[in-house]
């Protein structure tokens, strides 16, 4: 429904932290190309001072806006009011694979402790950088990543079965893609991937793709091919016959 058929909106924020809360419905004003993050803005300037909201540029670049909007993931400063149903309460929820901190905001810390376990670029011993475009072209579709953590967020693994354990999640399969995609990179990180990131887990059904406000297709170019690596690694038969008949010998 159009924007211009309602004077205001009602949102329904979720205010809250670590101990629990409920949502709380506010009514905002609504002007031309009004975004979520503006709506937010709003409540906090001329309602609730105090709710909690992250965020810094505003331009879909900085990531730090993410929550859910009606349950789905989103940037709150890229989903318009005016592409919402109006007529009826705007849910505004803290992203739920995440523990809160207060209102809108969560603890996305633990992302960075994965990031640690990956290890770094290591560029091959001999001195030619000279690159194919096409390969640097594979791996800047990946460096398009703004750390948003909606993938995250919307991952089934981390969102309902509470992996974190065991599980890196989509972004850290995308910087993994980055890494091993390179064509100057000389390390294997198919052991990190099986042990520590967990990629088994992963089923790929898509649901990070679908979410993602960069559009890297982290199904496609990401996981399914790293996934591939893993078992070339340590499930193709005839490498493992390889390596019994090494160790038989070694032996």
């Amino acid at each position: 429904m159009a924007e211009g058929s309602f004077a205001d909106a009602t949102l329904r924020v979720f205010r809250g932290d670590r101990e629990g809360g409920a949502p709380t419905d506010y009514r905002v004003p609504l002007v031309p190309g009004m975004v979520v993050l503006d709506a937010l803005h709003s409540i906090q300037s001329h309602q609730a001072p105090d709710l909690a909201v992250r965020w810094n540029c505003k331009a879909g670049k900085c990531g730090s806006c993410s929550a859910e909007v009606n349950g789905r993931p989103r940037l709150t400063c890229k989903t318009r009011m005016d592409a919402l149903p109006l007529d009826q309460p705007i849910t505004i929820f803290p992203m739920k694979a995440f523990p809160v901190i207060k209102d809108l905001v969560t603890d996305v810390s633990w992302n960075f402790r994965v990031n640690q376990k990956i290890p770094p670029f290591q560029p091959r011993p001999d001195t030619e950088w000279k690159m194919d475009q096409r390969d640097v072209d594979r791996v800047q579709e990946f460096r398009k990543c703004i750390e948003c953590f909606l993938c995250q967020n919307v991952c089934h693994v981390l969102r309902d079965h509470s992996k974190e354990e065991q599980f890196g999640g989509p972004r850290f399969f995308v910087r993994t893609a980055s890494l091993e995609m390179h064509p100057r990179d000389g390390a294997s990180r198919a052991q990190v991937l099986k042990d520590e990131l967990g990629i088994g887990l992963c089923n790929i059904t898509k649901c990070c793709t679908e979410v993602c406000p960069e559009d890297i297709r982290i199904t496609d170019n990401a996981i399914i091919p790293l996934k591939e690596r893993v078992v070339d690694e340590f499930y193709d038969p005839l490498l493992m016959l390889v390596r019994k008949i090494r160790s038989a010998k070694k032996a």
